[in-house]
């Protein structure tokens, strides 16, 4: 995947949870790639991201799920830099319980974040494409939104929401001049990733994988920026799945 080279010089890039995992391994491949990027999370360590990165990137803290931040900072995007050309909604969560013992708090927070966030961007930024008649949009699902997974009934929930999502805005949009295709990975060797999969159980999960492995960040960024690319012009409404063969046993 080192090699793998596309060219987003002078596009704009809105990604949100962009503080660590995934969300990083895209800021620092897409500012690598020439993109003008747009970086979206509740962690403040946003600034020193977006500091270290080459090229110009504008900083937004706030919950992807607050309607009126989400409004505000798309718009500043818009502002200043004239337009959005990709959004990638990558921030969630994946809090854990038991289906019985789930409050309504950590199910409502979970779809939150996770769908709610998703929603909320893509109608805001897509408002901006629609107007210029052109744009990609990348949402990260998971391999939760096709199987079943102990212990994670509200992120599953929300991931197969995503999915809906993602193929009626495709349906609608693509005529227009918009892509919509979602990104679905295995477990993925990141904070988020470690804490479901620590241990025993992650090695349990290994051993399900075809490939007897976890993802690499960076594996799902490469992925991201293909459908993301002109290369990826043809591709719409497709969910791609980064993971390892579990869901084709």
């Amino acid at each position: 995947m080192g090699n793998l080279q596309f060219d987003f010089a002078g596009q704009v890039v809105l990604i949100t949870g962009a503080a660590n995992g995934i969300g990083k391994s895209l800021a620092e491949r897409f500012a690598a790639s020439g993109a003008r990027l747009v970086l979206v999370d509740r962690s403040e360590s946003l600034h020193e991201l977006a500091a270290a990165l080459p090229g110009e990137a504008l900083v937004a803290v706030h919950d992807v799920a607050d309607e009126a931040a989400v409004m505000a900072s798309v718009a500043e995007a818009c502002r200043h830099f004239g337009g959005i050309d990709v959004l990638v909604n990558n921030a969630g969560i994946g809090p854990l319980d038991a289906a019985e013992a789930m409050s309504s708090e950590l199910w409502d927070q979970t779809q939150a974040v996770n769908l709610r966030g998703v929603f909320l961007f893509c109608r805001e930024v897509g408002k901006a494409m629609l107007a210029r008649g052109a744009g990609r949009i990348v949402n990260l699902a998971s391999q939760a939104a096709s199987v079943g997974l102990d212990g994670h009934l509200a992120y599953c929930t929300s991931k197969a929401g995503v999915l809906g999502l993602t193929r009626t805005l495709a349906l609608e949009w693509g005529p227009r001049g918009i892509t919509v295709n979602a990104v679905s990975p295995t477990v993925v060797e990141t904070e988020l990733g470690r804490y479901g999969w620590a241990g025993e159980k992650g090695e349990r999960m290994k051993a399900l994988i075809p490939t007897r492995r976890f993802a690499q960040p960076e594996e799902i960024a490469a992925a991201v920026m293909y459908l993301a690319a002109r290369e990826a012009a043809m591709v719409n409404g497709a969910d791609l799945r980064i993971d390892g063969g579990y869901t084709a046993i």
